[in-house]
């Protein structure tokens, strides 16, 4: 019987006074001392007063002002005081929260996300600003706190009015209080909102690892001493932050883009509280993101030895290591972000030994996103380093980052590196490309913007930093943020399921005109023109409650589109579906041209067109092979009764056969006929299953676990007159015929 424990006997850790500590910046003489303090385990909540010209406006208390008139993201209390105490009770800060006092206007006020809002990740990276009307000299500091204290207080700078905050939320409602505070100045100026934190336990999770060899001394960290604990316990604190800014990151760049504040998910343990300095000293126990210390079965020394062989080598012996760690088993996907901790720069062969970086889908069922902790030990280790770490000018040892000293001369320019390029690589495991701006565009080195007001000067610009504006923060690329909208890793508890086939087809429909369908919804069609790299004009289709499970496409009206000086080039177009799939055509001109054909003789001949194929079409010694029916050439009315496939693990042909035919294997009722097919694909055909217009389907045969599947239903208005495609020894491509 599992032991009983009387919560009576449960009693909260009196809370530790503590001191603000400075930490100065070197990127600017004109810096406001101060202005990166950190709360630090022992002293008290309130700071010391800071040597700064003072603003006689807030030595007093502040007049009342009206009360402005209700807005959703307004804050629900805000109230300005002076300090009586240097700490709070929990009692005490919920009786000022309710207290009915006037409005500050220096109220700190949150203007990146509403009161009341639901949030689906652990930390979230908010931006706010100081009063109604800020006022661009003022500066100081926000203290972020909780009533409840389940959290320590944490402190961030506030320059220009302006101010960025992570906060550190627990499921189900949290209230977070807000105080500004003028360097120099006893009053503090507070507001709250509450937010609601909800973790989407029906989305798999990101899984985060880190791979160690079986003699690895641990060397990636030459600091781990001074934080407390062993090498491999920094490694997990640092990792698990940088998985923590990527989360919010990702989050607050899903809702800027009207696509709402999703973003992946971690697993999570009970474990040592590490997302605060005081977690440490105080013993605090609590839901961390779960880092996994995988050993792999290879030596450095041999680990290091696969750095002068083909990346796939170095993939390959992780991927193993990681499908046995979790077990992957056919049919599940595992989505997993990992750090080989045995980096090491060689200064004889001026590489990084053992820092492949990798991602993208390895196999049928593994998503990695692999890279190096060479720039590990410029990490922050939990949320309130974060702002020292993206400030700390201090000079890189060029023997642990190599190669990537000119983007990393300094300690903050390195921890963006190691964290930004990271998030590049789990980019790639989520699908996205190379793009012409984003993240994915290599301006992950200017990750530390996101997070921060103001800039640290900067090796690799040769820049004195200064303030951050809105449009040099860096971003996803709005058609990666597209594909994230309903990728599996994204989803949220009020989602419907996808529908299992995120297939995409097209269907000429008339010379200039290409019918598109996806049963799972039609997410956005990219345009490419001849030498286009990347794309730079798309289509978007609606999403949330309007879902579009067809369009046609005018060929013309996709030129238009495109800048005038490419319009007559050759035009390529991918469209995917909300499902996941994606159809990608080459040439639009030549499908359109070349897919029709006509049924019978004469000017007035019948045409037929063929549909986009499933399959690549890539065996040895592969032709183009069709079969129009016969009913649909002539004018006897005769009737298909069956089809005969032939299957072994993969699909080697198909016979059809008439009324007068002898054979049947799929018998054709009166009046009824195909409709469609569902096809499993990949290199080749695997498997075939036959649908009818009663809705009637037959055994899938072939390879039923090969490939992915793909439905070809005949879109309203047509009906089938054929099938075409092309075999070698077995069938590798396959499309229908059809004709209105």
């Amino acid at each position: 019987m599992p032991p009983k424990f009387n919560f009576k006997q449960i009693r909260r850790r009196s809370l530790a006074s503590f001191r603000t500590s400075r930490s100065t910046d070197t990127s600017s003489n004109d810096e406001p001392s101060g202005s990166s303090q950190e709360l630090s385990s022992v002293g008290s909540i309130t700071p010391p007063s800071l040597v700064d010209e003072s603003d006689s406006t807030l030595q007093t208390q502040p007049p009342a002002v009206p009360r402005p008139p209700f807005e959703s993201n307004s804050n629900r209390f805000s109230i300005a005081e002076s300090i009586v105490s240097e700490s709070y009770s929990t009692k005490d800060l919920q009786d000022q929260l309710q207290d009915q006092q006037p409005l500050s206007q220096y109220a700190p006020r949150v203007t990146s996300i509403r009161d009341k809002s639901t949030v689906y990740q652990k930390v979230l990276l908010v931006t706010g600003i100081i009063g109604q009307d800020p006022h661009p000299q003022l500066d100081g500091n926000v203290f972020v706190q909780r009533p409840d204290m389940a959290f320590p207080p944490t402190i961030w700078p506030v320059y220009g009015a302006q101010f960025k905050a992570l906060i550190y939320l627990f499921p189900g409602p949290n209230t977070i209080c807000f105080e500004y505070q003028k360097h120099g100045s006893a009053i503090k100026h507070r507001s709250s909102i509450v937010l609601y934190m909800f973790d989407p336990k029906n989305a798999p999770p990101l899984q985060l690892t880190i791979l160690v060899a079986k003699d690895s001394p641990y060397a990636a960290l030459d600091d781990a001493g001074r934080e407390g604990g062993n090498a491999i316990e920094a490694a997990v604190r640092k990792f698990r932050t940088a998985a923590y800014l990527w989360q919010s990151f990702t989050a607050e760049q899903m809702e800027k883009n009207g696509l709402g504040r999703r973003t992946f998910r971690f697993d999570e343990e009970w474990t040592n509280g590490t997302s605060h300095p005081r977690d440490f000293y105080d013993h605090a126990m609590r839901s961390e993101a779960r880092v996994h210390v995988i050993r792999i079965d290879k030596t450095v020394a041999e680990i290091r030895d696969l750095e002068h062989a083909p990346q796939s080598d170095v993939v390959d012996a992780v991927a193993a290591t990681l499908r046995d760690y979790f077990r992957i088993t056919p049919g599940q996907k595992q989505y997993i972000a990992t750090l080989m901790l045995d980096s090491e720069w060689d200064t004889k062969e001026k590489i990084t030994q053992s820092r492949t970086a990798f991602g993208g889908q390895v196999g049928d069922n593994l998503y990695l996103a692999m890279f190096g902790s060479h720039c590990l030990q410029y990490y922050p280790s939990n949320i309130c380093e974060v702002l020292k770490a993206f400030r700390d000018c201090s000079p890189t040892d060029l023997k642990i980052v190599g190669k990537e000293a000119q983007v990393a001369g300094s300690a903050w320019e390195a921890a963006v590196y190691g964290i930004g390029a990271h998030l590049h690589e789990v980019g790639h495991l989520l699908g996205s490309p190379l793009q012409a701006t984003g993240i994915m565009a290599r301006e992950f080195v200017t990750l530390n913007r996101a997070f921060m007001i103001k800039e640290a000067y900067s090796t690799r610009t040769k820049s004195k930093g200064g303030p951050v504006k809105a449009g040099d923060e860096p971003t996803w690329h709005k058609l990666d943020l597209l594909r994230y909208r309903f990728h599996p890793l994204f989803r949220n508890a009020t989602d419907k399921l996808p529908y299992p086939d995120g297939t995409v087809h097209g269907w000429v429909v008339e010379k200039d005109k290409l019918l598109i369908t996806a049963n799972s919804g039609l997410l956005c069609t990219e345009i490419f023109s001849e030498g286009d790299e990347f794309c730079g004009t798309w289509i978007e289709y609606p999403r949330d409650g309007h879902m579009l499970r067809r369009t046609t496409l005018v060929e013309a009206e996709l030129r238009d589109r495109l800048p005038e000086d490419k319009r007559r080039s050759k035009m390529k177009i991918i469209v995917r579906s909300m499902g996941g799939g994606e159809l990608v055509i080459d040439d639009v001109h030549q499908l359109c041209t070349k897919s029709s054909l006509k049924l019978s003789s004469g000017p007035l001949g019948k045409l037929a067109y063929r549909s986009t194929k499933v399959g690549a079409s890539r065996l040895k010694d592969s032709e183009p092979q069709e079969v129009v029916f016969s009913n649909a050439m002539t004018s006897i009315n005769r009737i298909l009764t069956s089809v005969t496939v032939y299957h072994g693990n993969a699909v080697d042909g198909l016979e059809f056969h008439y009324d007068d035919g002898s054979s049947q294997l799929f018998d054709i009722r009166n009046a009824e006929v195909i409709v469609g097919f569902a096809v499993r694909a990949g290199s080749w055909i695997d498997a075939i299953q036959i649908i009818t217009s009663t809705s009637r389907k037959s055994n899938l045969f072939g390879n039923t676990g090969g490939g992915s599947l793909h439905t070809l239903l005949v879109p309203n208005g047509f009906k089938i007159c054929g099938v075409s495609g092309s075999c070698a020894d077995w069938l590798d491509s396959f499309s229908l015929l059809i004709t209105r």
